[in-house]
């Protein structure tokens, strides 16, 4: 992986963010319906925290739009993310085979809707 940072915007496709971030993603815990992520201090790199922190309920209400997901809560601090979701949607499977990049139909299912939410909101912004 290149050392080189990414610049998100919000014509980053998740495609990009999934391959910069899932290095330094783990799953601390997962439970039916809710996944608890982590993020290592690597990846944060160059983020300016004062911003991520005075964006962090814009960026919640963002992925809050995506389908299947219930509810996120953000804790900076321990730099983790707890992610509750709908198992109809989004199988259990879906977070550590789309994390480790397995060609599952789990990781697929989630990648599909994390590519359309990002689609959705191209065109919003674009309106």
């Amino acid at each position: 992986m290149s050392s080189a940072a990414l610049e998100i915007t919000a014509d980053t496709p998740p495609a990009a963010l999934l391959a910069h971030f899932a290095p330094h993603l783990k799953i601390a815990h997962q439970l039916p319906g809710r996944v608890r992520l982590k993020l290592s201090m690597k990846a944060l790199d160059g983020i300016n925290f004062s911003a991520l922190e005075s964006s962090a309920d814009a960026f919640s209400a963002v992925l809050g739009q995506i389908r299947g997901v219930r509810a996120i809560k953000w804790n900076l601090l321990a730099r983790s993310c707890t992610v509750e979701y709908d198992t109809a949607i989004i199988p259990d499977a879906a977070w550590p085979d789309l994390l480790a990049g397995a060609d599952s139909a789990a990781a697929q299912a989630l990648h599909a809707i994390l590519e359309e939410t990002h689609a959705s909101l191209r065109c919003a912004a674009n309106a």
